[in-house]
């Protein structure tokens, strides 16, 4: 099994490689140095160093270096997923301690007392996601109980990445399906979870988050239950919801950003629950964002991919199933 990288890389985006490739062409041509003036060489760098300064300042407006607070606190919900055995606590910390990456934010996370709201950031965007993933597949839900993922037309909810895919349970994955009560929400709060994870999409796919078949679904349905169950309003929720996109879909958010900006509207002034829609997040709607907007401002649907294993620079429009 490939290793999860527990840390977001932002490529560069194409404008820059592209540039760079001029710059070194024009210094190297046909296996001879080719001698340019000094001012030609600095012109170019400094056309890539803006290049450069661009990129780093829009990947700062989606996916901030310093991380984005969440409406919610994690407490010791790792601890009881380990207690019930929807998380092997042996096998996930070696998953990390075989890469180095297993810090002690994320031994805390795994088997300590989080009083603080949960940070997602660059560097913990894919294990989130992992302890997430294993949250909204364990947790008794009728979104799992009675929605699309227990339809007759695909052979039993045992058969998608969300359930199958989750290697790091004791024993079947499917023996934790729906089979924790970690919540008590309210009949109130269960609708808003309800009505949000109809409207909620994942770029890798387009399924919203209601059919949670792939780890990005099944995490945010965790997400935002977690959410809900400590009283966070719905703006609050569609807020985060695209924070957390952004940082497991790092390519597309920014791409989508460019795609704003190019209509006048600022990444800050963004409705959430607009770009977290079919016509932004889902992976068909994704594909129209990218051919209405310039070829430099385009990148791909990086992200963390759809196995505990996955690479984590995943294309967009990937297919989410087995």
């Amino acid at each position: 099994m490939e290793l999860e990288k527990t840390q977001v890389t932002l490529p560069l985006p194409v404008a820059i490689v592209i540039a760079g490739v001029l710059i070194a062409g024009a210094v190297f041509v046909n296996g001879r140095v080719n001698v340019l003036k000094s001012e030609e060489v600095l012109r170019n760098s400094n056309e890539v160093e803006q290049l450069a300064a661009s990129a780093t300042a829009e990947e700062e407006l989606v996916v901030p270096r310093s991380g984005v607070e969440l409406p919610a606190v994690w407490g010791d919900l790792g601890k009881k997923l380990v207690s019930v055995g929807a998380i092997d606590q042996k096998r996930f910390e070696e998953l990390y301690k075989s890469q180095g990456t297993f810090t002690k934010e994320f031994d805390k996370l795994l088997n300590g007392e989080n009083p603080g709201k949960l940070r997602i950031t660059r560097e913990n965007s894919a294990y989130v996601l992992n302890l997430l993933w294993a949250l909204g597949l364990a947790s008794k839900n009728p979104i799992l109980d009675t929605g699309e993922m227990t339809d007759k037309r695909y052979g039993g909810a045992d058969r998608f990445a969300s359930t199958a895919g989750w290697t790091m349970a004791l024993g079947n994955p499917m023996d934790h399906y729906s089979a924790h009560k970690f919540f008590n929400l309210t009949a109130q709060q269960q609708a808003l979870v309800d009505k949000m994870s109809r409207q909620i999409y994942r770029p890798c796919c387009n399924n919203s988050t209601y059919f949670p078949d792939c780890n990005h679904g099944m995490a945010m349905l965790g997400l935002l239950e977690l959410m809900a169950s400590q009283g966070a309003s719905e703006a609050e929720m569609y807020k985060a919801s695209l924070a957390v996109n952004s940082y497991w879909f790092p390519e597309t958010y920014i791409t989508i950003q460019a795609y704003m900006k190019n209509k006048g509207i600022e990444w800050k002034n963004v409705k959430p629950e607009e770009v977290l829609g079919a016509n932004y997040s889902s992976a068909s709607g994704y594909g129209r964002v990218v051919s209405e907007i310039p070829a430099r401002s385009v990148g791909g649907g990086g992200g963390s991919g759809c196995s505990v294993g996955g690479d984590s620079s995943v294309p967009s429009g990937s297919g989410c199933g087995i």
